[in-house]
């Protein structure tokens, strides 16, 4: 696998355990993405890091005609990344992708979303010469279904992290569903040690 780049979606603290929108286990996909993370950062390869970050008024929420209670605020502490995600510290600098802004639009996808730079995801992947997008993170029902797709969408070759991604699951089969809409979309499924034992391959061939 070369050329690759890895989008980690929404670990946020409103989608953590304690959260008000909050997924069974959504923390536990933390360490993964941190070994991969650290992975690519030592190969040069681009991370990105997307963040819901909603004013307080949107249609997006339940108070303003939307399903969603209200998560992931401008500036509040919900909206911080996992205190325990690799972010921005030791060898891993992720660009931060801001989503969900516009108070009209729900956003669920990094594509949505706009780069600390001002680039959307898409220049960001495609001026960095990438083929093959990595992605995990939260919720593998909504938000990286959606980044997933439109990755295949925009003409990636797209990885799920398996086990690096939670589902909401409104209903209990929503995220089987979600793999198979994605699946079924041309994307493949590899754990991060498969991923891995990849890259080391690589290295040693």
């Amino acid at each position: 696998m070369r050329n690759w780049a890895l989008i980690m979606v929404d670990v946020q603290n409103d989608f953590c355990p304690g959260g008000s929108l909050a997924i069974t286990d959504g923390d536990q996909v933390v360490h993964p993405l941190n070994l991969i993370s650290a992975a690519a950062a030592m190969r040069n390869c681009p991370i990105l890091a997307s963040r819901d970050w909603h004013p307080r008024v949107t249609k997006h929420f339940q108070t303003y005609g939307g399903i969603w209670p209200v998560h992931c605020v401008q500036g509040t502490f919900g909206a911080e990344f996992h205190k325990e995600l690799n972010v921005k510290r030791g060898i891993v600098n992720a660009t931060v992708v801001s989503k969900g802004m516009d108070p009209n639009k729900d956003d669920y996808s990094a594509f949505d979303g706009i780069a600390e730079d001002g680039r959307n995801v898409f220049r960001c992947l495609w001026y960095a010469g990438v083929e093959t997008v990595l992605i995990g993170g939260l919720a593998t029902d909504y938000c990286v279904k959606a980044t997933a797709l439109d990755a295949r969408k925009n003409g990636f070759r797209v990885v799920l992290l398996t086990d690096a991604c939670r589902a909401v699951n409104l209903q209990p089969d929503d995220g089987q569903k979600a793999i198979e809409e994605m699946a079924a979309a041309g994307v493949k499924f590899k754990t991060v040690k498969e991923v891995q034992d990849e890259l080391d391959h690589q290295l040693a061939s």
